[in-house]
């Protein structure tokens, strides 16, 4: 592959070229230009431009067939950008497949969105004070989006915070992950076929760190949007400009809680599922499977037999269903982490070794100790750790028991049990009878205490990139 772009910043220079590799083999997919200082500037400076200058602000109807030229643009293109996207990120192409229809799906969703975007009245002549008045709201842009993304979902994280802005009237400046630009710069490429003013939305990349925040820390910024590591969101936060709102999506461990009752050759594929899929690269991916003493060993060797099915290669290749680690420190990492498991006294009962530089087994862990790495921190590797318990209660407790909470299941038969759960689970979701990254883009999507801030899903997201303005009318007919 031979990929290049041009400057998506109106007017700057090209400070370089950051150069763009395949997870898996570490071969040169392309490159993308980068910017300064300078090219930070204006690229800020033209979209806060654009918002300040109500004239420039594109009415719903062009924003609607902005949106609607871009779905059927990439339908059209539907096979290379699922390519580009396994390419760069290492999710296999059958799974990339999924990733474009869902991003296709959300860009249509935006305009939903859009087309049922109202405000409201607020109730006047209830006494007095209130007599002879009528009063409304209607929703406007918050302002210039600086949003920065991650490398797992290459092009559907970027859809999430794009499109809103888009639908919303914002103009948005995106700053994808250093491993993986290309479906982001490909994105706006297309948005601008479609019509899309180029001021209107800017993909910038930078090798320098403090360019990135430059920009995400500029007082022109009305509302950032983060996904990505804990460590840096919160860090970002602290830095942003008085006023400035912010969205952040951070990662978890995710537990599982199966019942002895549960259908488990219903509910243990998508446990499998859930766990393997891209790796473990997923901030809602099974990480901690809490099962019933009676069937925790069941649990386990079904899990095991389930990840050997599971082909682990080329992600470009339709046969592959597990793909690269994003790079190969993070093969490292996950292979110490589990050594030291196994040293601490957790059971090993597959995987457990690197393949290559870049993959990693599928691994299952029986009964680490609760102090580890792998039951203490998001492993965002292929590794499943089960833990056998007595009483469901205890189950719960251990589950609540890190600073970080997002997505939650359990699996049973039994409503009660069921319930019980999806009261004292601490979580922002429970699936029951499925797997925690169970996901479609118009529902909530919200990490809770370290794992993030504000509520996902692009209708939220649309929400959060508006403000609410009222206005208030007296008259003596009233």
């Amino acid at each position: 592959m031979d990929i290049n772009f041009k400057l998506m910043v109106p007017g700057a220079s090209v400070a370089g070229q950051h150069l763009v590799t395949s997870p898996w083999d570490m071969s040169e997919i392309g490159e993308v230009p980068t910017i300064d200082a300078d090219g930070a500037e204006l690229a800020m400076h033209t979209a806060y431009s654009v918002f300040r200058d109500r004239d420039r602000w594109l009415p719903p109807e062009q924003r609607i067939a902005v949106l609607e030229a871009t779905a059927r643009i990439m339908t059209e293109r539907f096979d290379m950008l699922a390519f580009e996207a396994a390419s760069e990120g290492g999710k296999p192409l059958p799974d990339s497949k999924v990733e474009v229809t869902r991003a296709i799906d959300g860009v249509k969703n935006a305009i939903e969105c859009l087309r049922c975007d109202s405000g409201r009245e607020i109730p006047m002549n209830l006494n007095a004070a209130s007599a002879h008045r009528l009063a409304f709201t209607r929703r406007e842009p918050i302002g210039v989006v600086m949003a920065v993304s991650a490398f797992n979902h290459p092009l559907n994280l970027i859809v999430h915070q794009v499109a809103p802005a888009i639908a919303t009237g914002c103009p948005v400046i995106i700053k994808p992950a250093e491993d993986t630009p290309v479906s982001c710069f490909r994105f706006v490429e297309i948005l601008r076929e479609a019509g899309l003013p180029e001021s209107h939305c800017q993909a910038v990349m930078t090798r320098d760190l403090e360019v990135a925040s430059q920009l995400v820390t500029d007082s022109r910024v009305g509302f950032f949007s983060f996904i990505g590591s804990a460590k840096v969101g919160w860090m970002l936060r602290s830095q942003l400009a008085p006023g400035a709102r912010c969205a952040l999506e951070h990662g978890g461990a995710a537990p599982v809680i199966i019942a002895a009752d549960a259908d488990l050759d219903d509910t243990l594929p998508l446990i499998a599922k859930g766990g393997f899929y891209h790796a473990g690269q997923v901030c809602v991916s099974v990480q901690r499977v809490f099962a019933h003493r009676s069937i925790a060993r069941k649990v386990a060797d079904r899990l095991v037999e389930l990840s050997r099915d599971m082909e682990i290669g080329d992600p470009t290749l339709e046969t592959t269903d597990i793909g690269p680690l994003i790079r190969p420190r993070e093969v490292d990492r996950v292979e110490t982490w589990v050594d030291e498991a196994v040293a601490q006294g957790g059971e090993c009962l597959s995987g457990g070794k690197r393949l290559s530089d870049t993959c990693y087994q599928t691994t299952v862990l029986f009964d680490p100790p609760a102090d580890s790495k792998v039951s203490q921190l998001e492993i965002f590797g292929p590794v499943v750790c089960v833990y056998p318990y007595d009483e469901i209660d205890e189950a719960i407790h251990r589950a609540n028991s890190l600073d970080v909470a997002f997505q939650a299941a359990v699996l049973t038969r039994d409503i009660d049990t069921a319930m019980h759960c999806y009261q004292k689970l601490d979580a922002s979701a429970v699936m029951v009878n499925d797997h925690t990254a169970y996901r479609v883009d118009w529902m909530p999507f919200a990490g809770l205490r370290q794992s993030g801030l504000g509520v996902g899903g692009i209708p939220y997201t649309f929400e959060d990139m508006q403000i609410e303005k009222m206005m208030l009318l007296r008259s003596k007919s009233l």
